[in-house]
């Protein structure tokens, strides 16, 4: 007994810890990220002006960030390097005073790079942090259900606004923020930015296919295992469910890095 409340003791802390560590930064969050095909509506991602005051988390999503923060010491150590790679890109940006642009790339813009997009978004605004975030393939597909359903089961509130073979999703993090526009696209296609944003490639594949990504301030290899590899098995929604989680506790890791260093 002395020892189960001594571990959740520690966890309680990490989460006290890491929230004082985001809470510091004293910035905007904006869910930014792509809006409706080629158009700028209200929901498009673009750079819209946030509305005043910090983000409110949906009460569910808040709940999953915060079991999450008591993850981090499950990130390796080498994985943690490749991580900081993209808390040091951040906060070059913040530094430059430029707008924070994140482009989370995989071949088919279906699962990985979706993950990349939202999860960075909600993770920014849990460390009160001003992101961009956005999401693109090699080749357009969808954003496949499965990977939807994960994302709806840990917190989001998920709306398809027009079906058909390539939805548009809203997907929205907080009460007091637009939805971010989820749906499949080249990295290239608008409204995803041309110039000064982080290229995040989160397959192998597509890191490959991409040395180079014109525009890109920073170029970043981040690869996660295909969640894929588990469709039509009795393990599927397990998979996706881990797959979330793990993108969602070191995009956590990242903000943290990035909001500890504005808090200075």
């Amino acid at each position: 007994m002395e020892i189960f409340m001594e571990a959740t003791s520690m966890k309680l802390l990490a989460v006290g810890v890491l929230a004082l560590a985001c809470g510091a930064a004293g910035v905007f969050a904006v869910g930014g990220g792509s809006g409706s095909r080629g158009s700028m509506g209200e929901n498009s991602g673009g750079e819209s002006t946030p509305e005043p005051g910090k983000a409110t988390l949906l009460p569910s999503l808040k709940q999953y960030l915060d079991t999450r923060a008591t993850e981090l010491d499950e990130i390796s150590g080498e994985r943690e390097e490749e991580l900081d790679a993209l808390a040091v890109a951040i906060k070059g940006l913040i530094d430059q005073k430029k707008p924070v642009r994140l482009n989370f790339i995989c071949t088919h813009n279906s699962r990985r790079s979706h993950f990349g997009q939202i999860w960075s978004s909600a993770a920014a605004a849990y460390c009160g942090l001003e992101v961009h975030a956005y999401s693109g393939g090699t080749e357009a597909t969808a954003f496949n259900p499965r990977a939807v359903a994960a994302a709806s089961r840990a917190g989001f509130q998920i709306e398809d606004t027009t079906g058909g073979e390539n939805p548009i999703y809203h997907v929205r993090f907080a009460s007091n923020r637009p939805a971010v526009t989820c749906f499949s696209k080249r990295y290239d296609h608008p409204p995803n930015p041309k110039s000064d944003f982080v290229a995040i490639m989160v397959c192998t594949e597509a890191d490959g296919a991409c040395p180079l990504v014109e525009g890109s301030a920073a170029r970043i290899a981040i690869p996660y295992v295909d969640p894929k590899v588990s469709d039509r098995t009795p393990a599927e929604a397990e998979t996706y469910d881990e797959r979330s989680a793990q993108i969602a506790r070191e995009m956590l890791w990242v903000m943290r890095r990035v909001a500890s260093h504005q808090s200075r």
